[in-house]
């Protein structure tokens, strides 16, 4: 049955704003987890992991923070790097009843033009 959270959060995730924010959360507590774990078994200090890496001791701290949400790959990688690991990136299918409004892909498939682009005429120069 669950405690009363556990039926509070049930209820929230039902609306799909608050699943997609719980989600993003989510992602990045789990981030932030493994870089601190890591480093830490490592034996490294925040300043450590810094220098190792090429940046700030701040950095680092927000790293670990799961509120941050500016993550970026080549971060990500340098991060890994200094911590002898392997970053791993991995699209998964979501279920489509799991989709978030507004994520849906083309009906035929391809993608829309950028903004500023033009498509060419079918026919003709």
């Amino acid at each position: 049955m669950g405690t009363n959270f556990d039926r509070y959060l049930e209820g929230k995730l039902k609306d799909p704003d608050f699943a997609g924010r719980f989600d993003e959360a989510s992602r990045n507590w789990d981030i932030a987890l493994q870089i601190a774990r890591l480093r830490e078994k490592r034996g490294l200090s925040q300043a450590a992991l810094a220098r190792a890496a090429g940046t700030t001791q701040q950095m680092i701290s927000r790293l670990e923070s799961a509120s941050y949400r500016g993550h970026s790959r080549s971060t990500l990688e340098k991060i890994a790097k200094a911590l002898d690991a392997r970053l791993v990136i991995k699209l998964e299918p979501v279920p489509k009843s799991a989709a978030p409004k507004g994520t849906k892909a083309p009906r035929n498939g391809k993608r829309s033009p950028s903004k500023g682009t033009r498509r060419r005429p079918k026919h003709g120069p």
